[in-house]
């Protein structure tokens, strides 16, 4: 199973790193800096609106199905056929509550305008997500991988044409960013169905009440796990944009701090994708998931280390050569987030062992004492502090759910505490930060400066034997 990890996970990082890369930095960076913070603030805030109701559209049943089908594959046409019928139910309902609480909300009518289209988006994306789970689940993960990689491919070719290719003399809108995206979720929607259904011996789509009944009750408490996740790390922009007198602005700043965060955790969001159904087929088979864990781990949290520290050091470099406005504000809101980049990457580890498990009441628990903990935050924060006190509060409400979730890991699994790990962990932190020091001062350009810094850590890495290139090529070459 290691064997299986390494190599999918070095394809899917291959796949992204030539994707969304682009599409973050090359095409969602450049659509604000054209559109303006405030524009795009204010579909920033729409976009987590809408994100954060999303779990009325899955329910769970996306990780709940992920996890079902790993440990029983001859499900698929039964589930797919009755699954399917529920996503268009939920989609109704879904529609329905958004506008519904957009109105209680004070949304205006060309905000709900925006907000229809991205409702529509977020269903696409869904549908897409809950499509892929049963590839995933069937362990075809060359397949999953090429298409988690073609709505973004799709995306970059649209707004390239409408930013560059001078087909319209109308000066780029933030509505025409939304339609792309429409366009790139219906094709990529289309042709992820007819992968799955090539899958299935049969679909037959039903409206099978006693199934889906079951299925819902089944789910439910991965769908409160979802919705407690998103209050906790997309509400900061919507309370932005609604507590202050200039929301809008101040959800335009954040939004470039988080940018990267968001697109860092992309990566750190591939491990927990094929770790799902590996850990969950392991777990049924009563095999022990200490070396997988480990292994996992040890690759997600150096790189993790390493892109915090040093986007801490480099941050108002790094915010003067993305953007054009506000550059000191969010440079300082981007130092304080980044931090929170290590204890993501270790949620997305002990977060989806847990699930995995069937751990759903000690995850639902942690994470309403998140949003407890995120809300609180923010209404102190927000008001003193802007967007850098919805910074704080994210980076506060990440470490106790990742930390809290180590300690749960540890007594559901017994694992023993691997004191080596933790020292050179430890060692290698205070390595980066040293580095950072020392490369601020030559008197080089800061891209050259920032680059010896990653070398020079990456270099440590291997000297303190964090990473062991003789050990992945084993794996990789003989398997477990």
């Amino acid at each position: 199973m290691k064997k299986k990890f390494v190599t999918n996970l070095a394809l899917l990082i291959f796949l992204n790193l030539l994707i969304k890369p682009f599409w973050v930095f090359g095409i969602d960076r450049t659509v604000q800096n054209v559109v303006g913070e405030q524009q795009y603030g204010l579909y920033f805030a729409l976009f987590n609106f809408s994100l954060i109701l999303n779990i009325l559209l899955d329910l769970g049943i996306t990780n709940y199905n992920n996890r079902n089908i790993a440990q029983n594959n001859q499900l698929l046409s039964k589930h797919l056929s009755n699954i399917v019928v529920l996503k268009f139910l939920l989609g109704i309902f879904y529609f329905i509550v958004s506008i519904t609480l957009a109105f209680i909300w004070g949304y205006d009518l060309e905000q709900m305008k925006l907000l229809l289209v991205l409702v529509f988006n977020q269903f696409l994306l869904s549908f897409i997500l809950y499509l892929r789970s049963n590839l995933s689940g069937l362990h075809f993960f060359k397949t999953d991988s090429l298409i988690s990689v073609l709505d973004r491919s799709l995306m970059i070719i649209i707004c390239s044409i409408l930013l560059w290719g001078n087909v319209t003399k109308t000066p780029f809108k933030i509505e025409w960013f939304i339609y792309a995206q429409t366009a790139s979720y219906i094709t990529t929607a289309i042709v992820t169905f007819f992968i799955v259904l090539s899958k299935a011996e049969y679909i037959k789509l039903k409206f099978n009440r006693k199934f889906l009944v079951t299925i819902l009750k089944q789910s439910f408490p991965f769908a409160l796990l979802v919705l407690l996740m998103s209050l906790y790390t997309r509400i900061d922009a919507v309370l932005l944009e609604r507590l202050l007198p200039d929301g809008e602005r101040q959800a335009g700043i954040y939004a470039q701090a988080f940018r990267i965060l968001d697109a860092a955790s992309m990566f750190s969001l591939l491990f927990a994708g094929l770790l799902l159904p590996m850990f969950a087929k392991m777990i049924k088979q009563k095999q022990s998931v200490n070396q997988l864990t480990q292994l996992a781990y040890s690759l997600i949290i150096i790189p993790s280390i390493i892109v915090s520290i040093s986007s801490f050091f480099y941050r108002n470099e790094i915010m003067n050569l993305l953007y054009h406005t506000h550059v000191n504000i969010s440079s300082n809101v981007f130092g304080v987030l980044m931090f929170a980049y290590i204890f993501i990457s270790t949620s997305y580890i002990f977060g989806t062992l847990l699930t995995a498990n069937g751990s759903l009441k000690e995850l639902n628990i942690l994470a309403g004492i998140g949003v407890a903990i995120n809300l609180t935050l923010n209404f102190i924060l927000i008001p003193k502090y802007f967007a850098l006190g919805s910074a704080i509060a994210n980076l506060t409400t990440q470490s106790f759910i990742a930390i809290a979730q180590i300690i749960i890991s540890k007594k559901i699994f017994s694992f023993k505490i691997n004191y080596k790990l933790i020292s050179t962990l430890i060692i290698f932190t205070a390595g980066i930060f040293v580095f950072g020091l020392i490369t601020k001062d030559l008197p080089y350009n800061w891209i050259l400066s920032f680059s010896i810094m990653i070398v020079l850590s990456v270099i440590f890495a291997f000297g303190i034997k964090l990473l062991n290139i003789k050990n992945i090529y084993q794996i990789v070459k003989y398997g477990d």
